[in-house]
């Protein structure tokens, strides 16, 4: 019976990934469907605190864009990479890294990634050296930042054992910064100089970039660099909330003193910071809703909706199981499940939905909290089969062609970067536990 309700969670996953968009999100409400109606299973809470607290997010997020706080802050990327072009597959990372770490979502990347393709092409740097741990780098820090979907639902998670968001920043930000880096490191050594690589010398003697013009700067709105300001306060603001636990406001009910919990926070904190955008950068509210971020968020929500509920009911309606088959050999070897969760991220696309699905199963095993906070990063494995959004959109920003899909499907450019930035983010995550925690 196990193995079937097995075989029903796999099979709605991959469905949905096939799917994409709201897909994973409507077939892990019919694989959720399956096990309650046809298997019997009972069903858990639906995650409802992370699908507010994400919704929030993404509402302000949303605000950002619309008021032209992303554009003003690619134009702020393009001059540090114009006055770095022979470092650009150092800093090029370091720049998508920031703009996720602030921005919450990886989408962001979008925004910058022909920059960085124009600046190696024009210093003669193969572009595939950059984008693609440029790309990595949008993903590995979406485990890092304070208002990502997935550190919100790793947060939900382990709060009940007492574990501050300061607590997983203090490990998730250095290690995934450290694995950036040495990711950057591969990728300086990928394939040959641009100028001995045979397709982009057919592409420049058939004059594919000849008469080249330089693009045109549209004015920012006027309440652009304003956004920017108002969102950095509330993510400040988030970051102080959840490392000072002292700083939320607490009440007396029935001679119990309860404090306001952080999914509270976070929601009042990011929607108050919407409104103010909204009113102080004078942003149409359909706008808002039109923009790239808020759609993706969206479809992350209704994501994590469905599979999320359907993992946990499986996970419980098992519990029993897992905790006499698995528990013994998961917590002698934390590696394991470090190598789950990169293996599930892979079909999910989504790190928050992976955390929802994946981590009750760690807590469940009784795997050591900062253990689990070590192998946060091992979630970003979106990567290992070359589909996803920002890994198609780099490729096709290339024009020199450098950056591709192998003839294997995956010997493409963003292996590499990718697996050496997981592996040392979660390595470095494991040896920086044993001194903070």
């Amino acid at each position: 019976m196990i193995a079937l309700e097995l075989l029903v969670v796999l099979s709605a996953i991959l469905l949905g990934a096939r799917i994409s968009g709201i897909g994973l999100g409507v077939m892990g409400g019919l694989g959720l469907a399956i096990l309650v109606f046809g298997f019997g299973l009972q069903p858990t809470s639906a995650p409802i605190d992370v699908m507010l607290m994400i919704i929030a997010v993404i509402t302000t997020a949303g605000c950002l864009q619309a008021a032209g706080g992303m554009d003003f802050l690619v134009r702020i990327a393009e001059k540090i990479l114009r006055r770095n072009p022979k470092r650009i597959t150092f800093f090029a990372p370091l720049v998508t890294y920031c703009f996720t770490l602030f921005a919450g979502t990886g989408h962001v990347a979008y925004a910058v990634l022909p920059v960085i393709a124009e600046v190696a092409h024009e210093s003669g740097v193969r572009p595939e050296r950059p984008l693609s741990i440029a790309v990595i780098a949008s993903q590995a820090a979406i485990t890092a930042s304070p208002i990502s979907a997935a550190t919100v639902a790793l947060l939900a998670l382990l709060s009940p054992a007492g574990i501050h968001l300061g607590d997983i920043l203090q490990i998730a930000i250095p290690a995934t910064l450290i694995g950036t880096m040495a990711g950057a490191l591969m990728a300086s050594r990928q394939g040959c100089e641009l100028h001995l690589d045979p397709v982009y010398r057919e592409r420049l003697e058939r004059g594919d970039f000849a008469h080249e013009k330089d693009r045109e700067q549209s004015a920012l709105p006027t309440g652009a660099r304003r956004s920017v300001w108002l969102f950095f306060i509330a993510v400040v603001s988030v970051v102080l909330l959840g490392s000072f636990p002292e700083l939320r406001p607490s009440w007396v009910v029935d001679g119990e003193t309860i404090k306001l919990n952080m999914s509270q926070a976070i929601e009042m904190v990011m929607l108050s910071a919407a409104a103010l955008i909204l009113i102080c950068s004078k942003v149409n509210p359909e706008e808002v809703i039109k923009g790239s971020v808020f759609r993706a968020g969206s479809a992350a929500v209704i994501g994590i909706f469905g599979v999320a509920w359907m993992g946990d009911t499986f996970i419980q309606g098992n519990l029993a199981f897992f905790s006499g088959s698995i528990k013994d050999i998961v917590t002698a070897q934390p590696w394991l499940f470090a190598v789950a969760l990169f293996g599930m991220s892979i079909l999910l696309y989504s790190q928050a939905a992976t955390i929802r699905a994946m981590l009750p199963l760690g807590i469940a095993l009784g795997l050591p909290t900062p253990a689990l906070i070590a192998m946060f990063p091992s979630v970003n494995g979106y990567f290992f089969i070359p589909n996803y959004p920002t890994v198609i959109a780099a490729i096709n920003f290339d024009r020199t062609g450098t950056t591709k899909i192998g003839k294997y499907l995956l010997n493409h450019s963003f292996m590499l970067p990718g697996l050496v930035c997981s592996i040392t983010s979660v390595g470095s995550g494991f040896i920086l536990i044993k001194f903070l925690f």
